[in-house]
């Protein structure tokens, strides 16, 4: 079968043949329909991301919609290495039905960004019973506009996105939220567009100088005790890998700083979680600009620096 192929680590994927994928027991093989480019694929490819095996070949990709041998579109994922998603057939443990009338594109390309966001922004407002303000750090990439989206969808009473494209940042207005530019003192920006308000929830996309900044414009002084309850979530590493926590933020605010991403999140969270991101796609509450690519073209895909999520879909 033709399949996106990464013959070494920090290799460009090309279209080239590839065995068959050998379903596990309890597997269903499933035709590609569409598999997004996200930032883990690409991490994982690379060999920089926590979950790469380090196996070469390796088909690329993590997740797709792929049409089921009864013809019904299903979300899917968790292949076994060294296949991924990005082939003309893929065989996973799991499936998600599509809802009546979803673009299957844009459940491909939204799924898993939209997923990275959701499930905290879900879960605090389990916590708190409701979302007072959310600071959104990366707010103009992808995983970031639709963490905005799906604040205010979740009732977030101020959503404050900051990031660096000023088109992007126009969008994330749109939507409803604050948004913040990161110029040349982002900490300061980040502490003029929160206003006073101290976060329920920090997203944060982007890790490194960023976070250090975040800190920075977080932090108080005084002994009085802290009526803030902060939940900072580190979720993607653009900027960086490291970030300095200071001891003092530590000490004088109520504030954790947890992690979200792949192996911190349930199987129960997620298979309650996916259909909810995925009908939210379907309905067009959350907006996911994508542009699809032939398979034959992956090398293109895979250099695509648009708005829009790149999609790889047979041909």
């Amino acid at each position: 079968m033709k399949a996106a192929v990464v013959t070494e680590a920090g290799a460009t994927p090309v279209c080239a043949n590839f065995p068959e994928p050998e379903a596990a027991e309890g597997a269903t093989t499933y035709d590609l329909v569409g598999a997004g480019i996200h930032q883990i694929v690409r991490s994982l490819a690379a060999g920089r991301h926590y979950g790469s095996t380090g196996t070469y070949p390796q088909v690329a990709g993590v997740d797709a919609v792929g049409r089921r041998p009864d013809g019904a579109l299903v979300y899917t994922g968790f292949t076994r290495a060294p296949w991924g998603t990005m082939a003309e057939r893929l065989a996973t443990p799991m499936g998600f039905e599509l809802p009546a009338g979803a673009d299957p594109l844009a459940v491909a390309a939204g799924t898993n960004p939209g997923m990275s966001g959701y499930l905290p922004l879900r879960a605090r407002k389990a916590e708190l019973g409701e979302l007072g303000t959310v600071l959104v750090l990366g707010a103009t990439g992808m995983s970031g506009r639709m963490a905005v989206q799906a604040a205010l969808h979740l009732g977030a009473q101020r959503v404050v996105g900051a990031g660096r494209d000023a088109a992007r940042l126009e969008q994330v207005a749109s939507y409803g939220a604050v948004p913040v530019a990161l110029g040349d003192d982002p900490a300061a920006a980040i502490r003029t567009g929160l206003d006073g308000h101290a976060p329920d929830l920090v997203l944060d996309f982007v890790w490194g100088a960023i976070a250090e900044a975040a800190f920075d414009a977080l932090g108080r002084t005084g002994l009085a005790e802290d009526d803030a309850d902060i939940t900072y979530t580190q979720i993607g590493a653009l900027a960086g890998p490291n970030a300095a926590v200071p001891s003092t933020l530590l000490r004088s605010r109520r504030i954790r700083i947890v992690g979200s991403g792949a192996g911190s999140a349930t199987r129960e969270t997620l298979a309650t979680g996916l259909p909810e991101v995925i009908g939210l796609i379907g309905s067009g509450v959350l907006q996911v600009p994508h542009r699809a690519y032939p398979l034959s073209e992956v090398g293109r895909a895979w250099t695509h620096g648009g708005d829009e999520r790149a999609v790889v879909v047979p041909g």
